[in-house]
């Protein structure tokens, strides 16, 4: 029998820290078990949405891309250890404690923040705003511009709900860490591929 990388089963799913909707963590283990390759070349990946296609069957070599700027930024960020389990848990227990403080306004105030600029930060506030905004949902209008409403749920950044999130950002450093990956930024609506 051929030796290959694929199919295989998964015991454990590998959740990443941030939300999208269509999230194949369900579907994960039977496209696992459905993919028949050696492991050969390089896993390419179109619609990296979430990652957790990518985390999950955790190939060696991998160019994944999303027209989502910010869910690649993350991620990349992570691999250039622009990010870790510490500036994570600094970041969303102090961000957690100004919601618990301000709420709603605080909410509003950051993704307007978020909406004018883009500087350094965008991937810590993209994570904020993606786990204390209504369902978690990632959508942006036609100008490109983060429009969920508040989650209304001020106390969300308890400490085990950070630990919970720190934990899933510990895990993907780890997978990244050693491997060959290439995250990029691709509007396959204006072009023919990246």
């Amino acid at each position: 029998m051929e030796n290959y990388f694929l199919p295989k089963s998964l015991n454990r799913i590998v959740v990443p820290p941030l939300k999208c909707q269509g999230i194949k963590t369900k579907l994960v283990n039977f496209i696992a078990t459905n993919v028949k390759w050696r492991g050969e070349g390089r896993w390419i990946e179109p619609f990296l949405g979430s990652g957790v296609v990518l985390f999950n069957i955790n190939p060696k070599r991998a160019l994944v891309s999303d027209t989502n700027k910010y869910i690649i930024n993350f991620y990349r960020d992570i691999q250039d250890s622009k990010i870790d389990e510490k500036i994570v848990k600094d970041y969303l227990s102090e961000m957690g404690a100004k919601l618990l403080k301000s709420g709603e306004d605080f909410y509003y105030a950051i993704r307007e923040q978020f909406n004018r600029n883009s500087d350094n930060d965008d991937s810590l506030k993209i994570l904020f705003l993606n786990r204390c905004c209504y369902n978690g949902i990632m959508r942006f209008n036609s100008q490109g511009k983060f429009n969920v409403p508040f989650g209304h749920k001020p106390e969300r950044f308890r400490r085990a709900y950070v630990t919970k999130i720190v934990n899933q950002v510990s895990r993907i450093r780890q997978i990244i860490q050693d491997r060959d990956w290439k995250f990029q930024v691709c509007d396959w609506r204006l072009t023919r591929g990246c």
